[in-house]
Formats: C-alpha cells, sequence, structure tokens
C-alpha cells in the first residue's frame, strides 16, 4: 500500500490587491466584504493590503477572528537610497508592526495563534517604485539605470535596521522585489541576500517577468525563503506593452498578472519544489489587478469571480503536484 505524505504546513491566503485595492481611500470594496469574500472562496487568511484598510491595532483582530481568517503580512515601502526619508518611514514600519503584533498576540482568525511563528504576519519590506525603472519594467533590464555598487552597502545596511526592527518585535520579516525598483532582477535579488540576513518573499509573477524561473530559486534560496506570493505573469504581454513604451501601470491594465492558469506560470512543479525544499507557512494568492471604481460592478464581480477561480486553480495544481 502507497504511503500517504504528511499533511503539508502551509496556508493559503488573498490580499486586498486581488480586488484592485492598492490604497486606503478609494477602495472599491469595504473590508467588511473583502474578508467575507475570501473566506467564501476558502482562503485563510489575507495579507493587510495597505495599511489600515482592513483594520487597526485595535479592529482588525477582532475582524479577522469574525471571518476565521488570520494575517499572512503586509507591505511596507521604505526608502533605502535615502537616509533622511528612510528615518521618516521607519513611523510607517513602526505604525504597521503595532497592527501585526496585535493580531498575532490575539491569536486572531484561522489556527493563526501565536504560538506558530510560521504563520505569525510577515512584515513584508519592499522599496518604493524608482521612476525610471517603472517606466521600463521587466526584462530586459538596463543596467543603466540600477542602484549603483557604491550604493548598495549603505542600501543594504538600511535593510538590515529595518529587518531588526521588526525582529525587536518579535516577527521575522521578508523582503519583496518587485518590478519597477532597485530589487528586480534575479541578479540583484542575490545581491540582496548576500548583502543582508533579511529572509524573502519570493513572488513568482514578478521574477518571472524579471528573468528568473520560480523552480530555481526556490531551490537555490530556500534557506532565504520565509513567505510566497504565487503569481500568474505573461512574457508575451510584457514584451508587448514594452515594445509600445508603455509603463508597470500599463503593464497591470494589459492583462500582463493574470489569473492563475492563464498565464505562463506551471504551478504544479512550484508547488512541488516548495514542497521539497522544507518551506512552511503562508502562500498568498495574488493577482495584480488594475484599479478600478467601487461604481464599476462589472470589474468587481470579476475580480470576485478569479479569486475564486485562482482558489480552485491552486487546489487543482496540489493535487496535480500530489500534495493534496
Amino acid at each position: 500500500m502507497r504511503a500517504h505524505p504528511a499533511p503539508w504546513a502551509v496556508r493559503v491566503a488573498s490580499a486586498p490587491v486581488n480586488f484592485g485595492v492598492y490604497r486606503q481611500d478609494g477602495a472599491p470594496l469595504g473590508p467588511q466584504e473583502a474578508l467575507a469574500t475570501m473566506r467564501e472562496a476558502g482562503y485563510d487568511g489575507t495579507d493587510s493590503g495597505p495599511l489600515g484598510y482592513l483594520g487597526t491595532a485595535r479592529t482588525l483582530p477582532e475582524r479577522l477572528a469574525a471571518h476565521g481568517l488570520g494575517l499572512a503580512g503586509g507591505w511596507v515601502d521604505l526608502r533605502y537610497d535615502d537616509p533622511d526619508g528612510f528615518r521618516e518611514d521607519l513611523a510607517a514600519l513602526d505604525a504597521a508592526l503595532d497592527v501585526f503584533t496585535a493580531v498575532r498576540d490575539a491569536g486572531a482568525g484561522a489556527g493563526a495563534g501565536a504560538d506558530d511563528p510560521r504563520f505569525a504576519p510577515r512584515p513584508t519590506l519592499a522599496c518604493p517604485d524608482r521612476a525610471e525603472r517603472f517606466a521600463r519594467p521587466g526584462m530586459p533590464a538596463d543596467p543603466r539605470i540600477s542602484l549603483p555598487d557604491r550604493d548598495w552597502p549603505a542600501y543594504a545596511g538600511r535593510i538590515a535596521e529595518a529587518a531588526a526592527r521588526c525582529r525587536d518585535r518579535g516577527l521575522e520579516p521578508v523582503f519583496h522585489h518587485h518590478l519597477g525598483t532597485d530589487v528586480e532582477t534575479p541578479e540583484e535579488i542575490e545581491r540582496l541576500l548576500g548583502s543582508t540576513d533579511v529572509s524573502l518573499c519570493l513572488d513568482t509573477g514578478h521574477l518571472w517577468l524579471a528573468g528568473g524561473n520560480p523552480v530555481a530559486a526556490i531551490r537555490d534560496w530556500s534557506s532565504r525563503i520565509r513567505q510566497v506570493h504565487v503569481k500568474d505573469a505573461s512574457r508575451d504581454v510584457l514584451a508587448r506593452i514594452r515594445a509600445s513604451g508603455g509603463d508597470l501601470w500599463d503593464l497591470v491594465a494589459a492583462g500582463g498578472f493574470p489569473p492563475l492558469g492563464q498565464g505562463d506560470l506551471d504551478l504544479p512543479p512550484v508547488l512541488a519544489e516548495l514542497r521539497r525544499s522544507g518551506y512552511e507557512g503562508w502562500i498568498v494568492i495574488e493577482q495584480d489587478v488594475p484599479v478600478f471604481r467601487a461604481s464599476d460592478t462589472e470589474a468587481l464581480g470579476r475580480a470576485v469571480a478569479d479569486q475564486r477561480a485562482n482558489r480552485t486553480v491552486f487546489g487543482e495544481a496540489l493535487r496535480a503536484a500530489g500534495l493534496a
């Protein structure tokens, strides 16, 4: 009789970005509706989205618990290239840590108690868009607009300082590479990992469009990966947008990050490699969708349907990989 593998210790989260929520104000749906939609679609948790959108340190733990959802973490931009800007941005990091520790300490949501660090919220450190790179996202990268070698030591030092600030609050941060920023290409990710001890949030879509291979990245960086964003992407759309002179928002609007199964991502091998690597923790399913207004009921309906479908496709990929 064939032995069944032990259950894989992962939980699957959604994210407000999947509904076009990039800012706290003007969101096309309210936080309660977003959380209810995620839970109904079968997700175990959520990314925080823009700080304050889903709730505050006072309100979010109860709100998550009411919907039976955990908190995977959330994004915090810091200007690592600007000493004064970085100091100013630490206040936003502290505010995010207040929210994340409140959720952790309350043990809110889907089994996300403070006694299991694998599912504690991950502060997701990232750098803001750089205008020149935002205008020409993805591959091939232009080395003339990359962070100069002379700036890397100070840049990495500020990342290390931000990471230490998170660890002082009992949370393990992850750094998110991203199109249109100073840490975009596989080579830049390698340099980041070699220059700091910060853990990595691997985003399959952004890595693919920057010229990377998610399966190889998991194999090479497995000891540093502490969160995963599963995102589909299309290099054909990227090539078309770059040829037309479009920027990152144009890429998003054109469907550069389609629903799971409709782009280039071969998800079962990615999940199989994660399992082989020993990864445990949150897997956040993300789909960067265009911004739309609450009055655009067609766009909202499409976003809701896509996130339900994404959860279904993810489950099918688990089964195809022999993990469910």
